[in-house]
């Protein structure tokens, strides 16, 4: 079993490399994209908004908040087939560079290989 020690140190070398930080900054991106779209087309508060964008798109729907607005309805159609995708790239880019360094770490430490 993995210490707290060595899953920070794979969190922060895969917050270092190129592909994770760019499907963060796409996933911000499109997070973003659609909060200033719900904020103006649904008339919702900046809050309710990014609130809205995140719980849709990592699909968790808590069903507190929905469009009112036919556009903001088919919006939120293509928002979340483009969003969910996106958000399981970046989950997936992420979970591959933490066990990549993870591995990386346990192979560089033999002696530590049957310890628990």
């Amino acid at each position: 079993m993995a210490s707290l020690r060595e899953v920070l140190r794979a969190i922060a070398a895969a917050l270092s490399d190129g592909r994770v930080r760019s499907v963060l900054a796409l996933t911000a991106a499109i997070v973003i994209w659609a909060s200033i779209v719900y904020r103006f087309v649904e008339g919702w508060s900046w809050l309710d908004s990014v609130y809205f964008s995140v719980v849709a798109v990592s699909t968790v729907g808590f069903g507190d908040l929905s469009p009112e607005t036919a556009f903001g309805k088919i919006f939120t159609i293509g928002y979340l087939v483009v969003g969910l995708g996106v958000f399981v790239a970046m989950v997936s880019t992420i979970a591959d560079a933490i066990l990549t360094q993870y591995r990386k770490d346990r192979e560089a430490a033999p002696g530590r290989r049957g310890r628990r």
